[in-house]
């Protein structure tokens, strides 16, 4: 059984200098998978630099880094290409229509996941879009998140009957267990990473603590079941 992976969802890093360090202190951990790296959108040659800036401090540590761009403007510029010039392994969008875009525009170069799914249809759409994963749970436009119970009963649909891998985002390190068994690929953190008062290294540590206990018992489970 495949280990269940960590995201991690930035919050909306206005300074890339001032937010390295919690981003080397969880990278350094080798426990995350992947960052969704959230810039507020401005002119594209600044967001190519902060891609610069912030992508390496991940990816020397073995994670993959999602640039997804915020605010007013942001439709209107090219994610993609400040993805690439910015080394990022891939972009991040909100919606439907740009991810269809994106994944025609990029094919297989770079990776494309996408959140904003309100409904299963959504998901579908997405699977048969070809996006090489999805979000569910993860905050909305305004901030506020979607229910826990909501998120556990799409991550829990999706990863048992689709192969598209799914991230169920866990607003608090106590949500981890439940969203773990859910049998999505991914859990996803946020502020209960970066906010956390011993630092994220000692968050990521909790939740992978935890994911391992999980994974265990599911793999106990699913070898009785052979049985």
């Amino acid at each position: 059984m495949t280990p269940t992976l960590l995201y991690l969802i930035t919050p909306l890093v206005e300074d890339p200098s001032a937010f390295a360090p919690r981003l080397r202190e969880a990278a350094e951990t080798g426990a995350v998978a992947a960052v969704q790296l959230r810039l507020p959108a401005r002119d594209e040659r600044s967001l190519i630099n902060h891609v610069k800036a912030l992508a390496p401090v991940a990816q020397e540590h073995g994670a993959a880094v999602v640039l997804a761009l915020e605010g007013e403007g942001a439709g209107a510029l090219d994610i993609a290409r400040i993805a690439a010039r910015g080394g990022a392994d891939g972009v991040h969008v909100p919606d439907l229509a740009t991810a269809r875009s994106l994944r025609e525009r990029l094919e297989s170069d770079r990776v494309v996941g996408v959140g904003g799914l309100r409904t299963r249809h959504d998901a579908m759409t997405a699977g048969e879009i070809g996006v090489d994963y999805l979000v569910f749970g993860e905050p909305r436009p305004d901030g506020s998140l979607p229910a826990l119970e909501l998120t556990q009963e799409r991550a829990g649909w999706w990863a048992e009957i689709f192969e598209t891998p799914c991230v169920a985002v866990a607003p608090r390190l106590e949500d981890v267990e439940i969203l773990a068994e859910t049998g999505a690929e991914f859990v996803g953190l946020g502020a209960a990473v970066f906010d956390h008062p011993e630092g994220p290294a000692a968050a990521i540590a909790a939740a992978r603590a935890v994911l391992d206990r999980v994974d265990a018992e599911r793999a106990r489970r699913a070898e009785e079941e052979r049985r």
